[in-house]
């Protein structure tokens, strides 16, 4: 049975975010209001307690997490949801500071050009550009990427760039209801289950970020892409979000291509619940860590507190 705090959390949800998703309007409204508040800075509590570093890629900000004095092992690239049209929030930066202490990692945290000031060139050329400098810089065994919603769909795209460049991948990945696959055929019962997001308000996303892109192009839906050289991944889905459907056919096809692709849903949660603080999300995330600990705990060489990627 879902907790009660899922319950409150998803009419919470049903009565604010999932309005900037019931029209284009609506979104760009959404949008511009953002615009005014939000902010890619790391909270101050999350701060205090972990050592941060800001860099630039071409510009934009790269963070770097680390525990605050402890040695690390193996690194993470976190790409963070928001329809490629909202900033990081404290949500993903709180699962960030929680992946980076418990499993003793350090975390690189991309801060990418939004849409629609940005699109898609913008997006995936820095996207591009901050993966290449981080295999450049570790041994892909050692790097594992993890992405929510956006996120998701940002960290499956790269990878088919970089099979494509021969560049090489990273060692597993963990995404976060995951958009795969963005021709969002609808589904009208489970888009009145969903307490959020919408079809209307996600193809403008789509349009706002990839202009006349075809959204079956695997650069939009990653799904329609070459799957056969995916990492080992793990996929965290709700069924009562709209994305899940077009997941788990993407899981489908990634295993038909011969990925290891593990894909839980849990069938009373929604979008990327696992960031939310409620029993269910603790649930999530220790699987999360737990099936990240088996990859970084075969990594043999702690780095000193305080080297970072560079």
């Amino acid at each position: 049975m879902p907790s009660l705090k899922s319950h409150l959390v998803a009419l919470y949800l049903r009565h604010t975010r999932k309005k900037a998703f019931a029209s284009p309007a609506s979104l760009n409204e959404w949008i511009a209001r953002a615009r005014l508040t939000q902010s890619h800075r790391p909270p101050a509590a999350i701060a205090a307690r972990l050592d941060i570093e800001e860099r630039t890629v071409e510009g934009w900000p790269v963070y770097e997490v680390m525990p605050r004095g402890r040695a690390v092992r193996g690194g993470l690239v976190y790409l963070h949801g928001g329809a490629y049209c909202f900033e990081i929030t404290s949500y993903h930066w709180h699962l960030i500071a929680e992946l980076a202490e418990r499993l003793a990692v350090q975390v690189t945290v991309p801060i990418y050009p939004l849409a629609p000031e940005h699109g898609y060139d913008d997006i995936f050329g820095f996207g591009l550009a901050v993966y290449a400098d981080v295999m450049a810089a570790t041994p892909s065994a050692e790097v594992a990427f993890v992405g929510d919603s956006a996120g998701g769909n940002m960290a499956v795209v790269l990878e088919m760039m970089a099979a494509a460049r021969g560049l090489p991948l990273p060692a597993r990945q963990v995404l976060i209801s995951p958009g795969l696959d963005m021709t969002l055929e609808r589904d009208t019962a489970l888009e009145r289950r969903a307490p959020w997001l919408g079809i209307p308000g996600g193809l403008e996303a789509i349009r706002l970020y990839a202009g006349d892109m075809d959204r079956a192009d695997w650069r939009i839906s990653p799904a329609h892409g070459d799957l056969s050289t995916l990492p080992p991944t793990l996929i965290l889905a709700g069924g009562r979000d709209l994305l899940t459907p077009g997941t788990t056919q993407f899981a489908t096809r990634a295993r038909n291509a011969g990925a290891d692709v593990t894909l839980a849903v849990e069938p009373h949660m929604f979008h990327v619940w696992p960031l939310i603080d409620m029993p269910e999300a603790r649930a999530a995330r220790d699987r999360i860590v737990a099936w990240l600990a088996e990859w970084r705990d075969g990594l043999t060489e702690a780095r000193p507190p305080t080297e970072a990627f560079s």
